[in-house]
């Protein structure tokens, strides 16, 4: 590591006294490899150099001329950058309780009496200190992990766009090709190259997707909508793809609520091709919509395959897929984390189950006024 890493660098032991015997007798007593002794004669100096350096503990003498331990302690604890360093009082004043008390009121962790125990003080500054270098390896650690996540969502968009304008060509490209030759092969090397840029395309849009929820700029933009034209408009997409006998569509109740389209068509578009790509062949996926409740809407979403007890408390984690699919590249196991985030963002719930008697339903319940409930890295 190099030599100003803040986890390797040395730790720094405030002492305060106005006799500078005790000073020196201090700093023999805790000085050690990595650790280094600031000596201040009184609360002015400690004051400057709590200014330039930062430290593990402070040992403050409560009797000093000008200023005392006590007023000391006040204004260390008054500075937003000093006021949880750890305070140790030493004293030769009697053993007064009120006098301790005053000590631990002024932010005293302990209060020593001299002359000192060196064996209880060394025991006592080798707790803080150790207390010290943890945190400081803790806020390491969050910075590196900060770091790599931010670098990580910048790739993750760059890599998004860039990959958009050489997808479009290629789809552009598959469906001029019938044009130019009606042979059987041509058309259906045409219809596989389309397929499989969209398929990609898919995951390019789940990508992106992923890094404005890791990075907090997903935004909510709520009005009123009818669920349920949302819903057949999702389902003509499927038509479209040669999907639309898998999935039968019903509706009851009042069926217009505030909501994102765009986020919750994603939701519904997500959790219908889960279901249509992970259920039984043949059998229908079913699509419900309930509007009777007066607060929410419900979306359930239904279909005759059954996913493993074992994946189901992971399914909302990114990367993760379902069924016996997951490993032949049909996505990147990002749909029903998506789905769960942005159903979040509305100040709602999904829940799935799945019994080899029931089957699997999803289950999707958003409040008809939603709020933005998005922060930096998660819906909550």
């Amino acid at each position: 590591m190099p030599e100003d890493d803040p986890v390797t660098a040395p730790i720094h032991i405030l002492v305060v006294d106005d006799i500078a015997q005790n000073l020196v007798a201090a700093e023999a007593v805790l000085a050690r490899p990595g650790i280094v002794i600031l000596k201040a004669n009184s609360g002015a100096q400690a004051l400057e150099l709590l200014l330039t350096h930062e430290v593990a503990l402070a040992l403050i003498d409560v009797q000093m001329p000008q200023m005392d331990g006590f007023e000391l302690a006040e204004l260390i604890r008054g500075s937003e950058r000093t006021r949880s360093i750890p305070l140790i009082f030493l004293t030769a004043a009697s053993r007064e309780p009120s006098y301790s008390f005053r000590g631990y009121e002024a932010g005293a962790v302990d209060f020593l009496y001299k002359p000192i125990d060196v064996k209880a003080l060394q025991s006592k500054v080798a707790v803080l200190v150790q207390l010290y270098q943890q945190k400081r390896e803790l806020s390491a650690q969050l910075d590196e992990l900060k770091h790599a996540l931010h670098l990580n969502e910048l790739f993750t968009a760059v890599l998004g766009h860039d990959l958009r304008t050489p997808l479009s060509v290629v789809m552009n490209g598959a469906m001029l090709l019938p044009m130019m030759s009606d042979h059987p092969k041509v058309i259906v090397t045409a219809q596989r190259i389309e397929s499989s840029a969209k398929r990609m395309a898919r995951m390019v849009d789940q990508l992106l997707d992923l890094a404005r929820i890791r990075s907090g700029t997903m935004e909510l933009r709520g009005s009123m909508h009818d669920y349920l034209a949302l819903a057949r408009a999702i389902v003509e997409e499927c038509e479209t793809a040669g999907q639309a006998p898998l999935v039968e569509v019903s509706s009851v109740g009042e069926l217009h609520g505030q909501c994102d389209a765009g986020l919750l068509s994603q939701v519904i578009s997500n959790l219908l091709n889960n279901a249509i790509t992970h259920g039984e062949p043949g059998a229908p996926v079913q699509l419900a919509l309930d509007g009777r409740d007066a607060g929410s809407i419900e979306l359930r979403i239904a279909n005759r395959g059954v996913i493993p007890a074992t994946l189901l408390p992971t399914l909302f984690e990114p990367f993760q897929q379902a069924g016996e699919k997951r490993r032949t590249g049909q996505g990147l196991g990002l749909g029903l984390y998506t789905a769960n985030m942005f159903v979040k963002a509305h100040g709602g719930t999904l829940e799935l189950s799945s019994t080899a008697a029931q089957g699997t339903l999803a289950t999707v319940r958003i409040p008809r006024q939603c709020q933005v409930c998005v922060q930096a890295g998660r819906a909550t």
